[in-house]
Parts: structure tokens; sequence; C-alpha cells
């Protein structure tokens, strides 16, 4: 049975000048002429008969057609684009694996584990991808992504990876170090990071204190940035104790208070289900969730 579906080049063509609304750009951007792009367009608009878009001056806007045909067809596009990797690389047991990663996060816990599988799977080729959020997360470019959240994960199968202990951390030349009341805390400079708001909070909820007021000071993007900041002696913050471990041992920072708290709130490896079963990515899932498994044991 014929399927009556326009060609792969008028569907392409038409997304690049709908995400562009410039023929001009769209062109350049598939290496093919301006009047090339416009004739499959034409085709395009001639085979559902209905115009997708109005022509402006040198600029073009989408019609309501042409709207709702790009919000379905986007997400089909990239379907197909995930599908076709995903089968180019079955079977595959080596080769490049994307690895996506908070930075400080990548740099201070993941990076010695690559090394490791660089050691123990010479073969294979690690890629680290970085975000600052959740939802920045690319599932066309990463394979493996390590978030922290809460489940649900919409098109990803979620493997839990461990949880994470919030303390709160010093200069270490600090005054403030002992068992005193945690709301005494809210008299220092507090440092925050830009999406974990609810550190604090959820720091202090565990010992039963309630904010009063939203805190107010600094914030910063990357939480290597905050600890730097800390360590200068420029406020206190609540961080995971796992980013900060080292310091702590090398009496970089201490604790500005001795109580640690590890909310339900975790960390979980994340794979887009379209790249499930890949052999490479689950050989280097594998790997990672072991060797969590063995750090939990001992």
């Amino acid at each position: 049975m014929r399927r009556r579906i326009p060609s792969t080049t008028a569907l392409l063509c038409f997304e690049a000048a709908a995400r562009t609304e410039n023929f001009a750009q769209a062109a350049k951007d598939l290496n093919m002429t301006q009047s090339a792009l416009s004739r499959q367009i034409q085709t395009l608009e001639a085979f559902i008969k209905q115009q997708l878009f109005m022509r402006i001056k040198q600029r073009v806007k989408l019609t309501d057609a042409g709207k709702t045909l790009i919000s379905e067809l986007t997400p089909q596009l990239e379907q197909v684009e995930a599908t076709l990797l995903k089968v180019r690389s079955h079977g595959n047991l080596e080769g490049a694996v994307n690895i996506g990663t908070y930075p400080t996060f990548g740099s201070r816990w993941l990076m010695p584990k690559i090394m490791e599988i660089s050691q123990e799977l010479p073969r294979f080729t690690l890629n680290t991808i970085t975000y600052l959020a959740n939802k920045d997360i690319d599932p066309s470019l990463i394979d493996i992504a390590i978030v922290q959240g809460d489940p649900p994960w919409k098109e990803y199968r979620a493997d839990y990876f461990f949880s994470e202990t919030l303390v709160v951390i010093a200069n270490s030349e600090s005054d403030i170090v002992g068992g005193c009341d945690p709301m005494t805390l809210l008299d220092q400079r507090i440092l925050q990071h830009t999406t974990r708001l609810e550190s604090w909070n959820i720091w202090l909820s565990s010992q039963e204190c309630e904010l009063q007021k939203p805190i107010i000071g600094p914030m910063f993007s990357q939480f290597e940035m905050l600890i730097d900041a800390v360590k200068g002696g420029h406020g206190i913050a609540v961080v995971p104790k796992l980013l900060v471990e080292k310091e702590l041992i090398e009496g970089k920072l201490v604790l500005a208070h001795p109580h640690e708290h590890t909310p339900e709130s975790a960390y979980y490896l994340l794979t887009p289900n379209v790249k499930v079963g890949t052999p490479k990515i689950e050989r280097i899932r594998k790997w990672l969730l072991s060797r969590v498994d063995a750090q939990i044991s001992t």
C-alpha cells in the first residue's frame, strides 16, 4: 500500500523555514538554493491543499495551518532521527556514548568514574554533555543522563542511582562552627544555587524549623562557583555533601552545623526511551549502576 505522504525533502524544507521564518536562511542551513527550497514548500502546500506561510516583505510567517503542522511534525521528525541513530548503532558493543551531567557533579564525581571506564573498557569513547537544569536535557544528544530530582521522568527509563545528603558549609576560618540553633545561621550571608532554591528550606524543615521569609542573597548557576565563594569567605551555603567531601577532609571547608539531611529527592540515571536496548549504552549503564552498588555495599 502506497503511503499518502509528501517527500522527506519537502518536510525538512518546511521545518527549516518554519524554524527560521526566513527562506534564505533555511536554504543556507540545508545547503540548497532558495528557489529550490521554495519549490519544495510549494509542492507541500499543493499536497495538503493549505497555505503554510504568509509572505510579509523579506520574511515569512506561519499560517494557522502551518503552526498546526510544525507542532505535530517536529516531534515526529525527532523520533525518526532517534530511531535511525538507534538502528545504526544496533549491535555495536563499542563506540561513543554521550553522558549528560551537571558541570560540578561531572568534574567532581563523574570524571573519576569515566577514567575508570576508560581503563576497563578501552574501546569506548565517553563524551560528556553538560546542562544546568533538567529542562535543558536534549534526548537526541544524550545517551545517558545523570539528574537530581523526583520521578516520573517522561520519555526516559529511570534507574534510581543514589541519594544525596545536604550539609551547610562554611569557610575553614569561620567562627560559627558548632551545634548552634540552625535558625541563627540565617544571620550569616546566605549563598544559593539558582536551580536549588529550596535547599535551605529542605534542610531547615528536617529540623522542624521554618523560614519566616524568603532568603535574600547572592545566587550562583553552578555549584563550583558557589563552593569557591564559600571557600573565599563570602558566606555559607547548603550543598550536596558528595561535592565537597574532598574539601571537608582537607580542612578547606567545614560544616557550619553538624546536622546532615538526606531528602527523598535523589539522583537518577536516565536513558531516552528510544535508546533503551542499544548494547553499548546498556553496557555503560550497567557499569555505572554496578559501581554505585559496590560503593554502597562497602
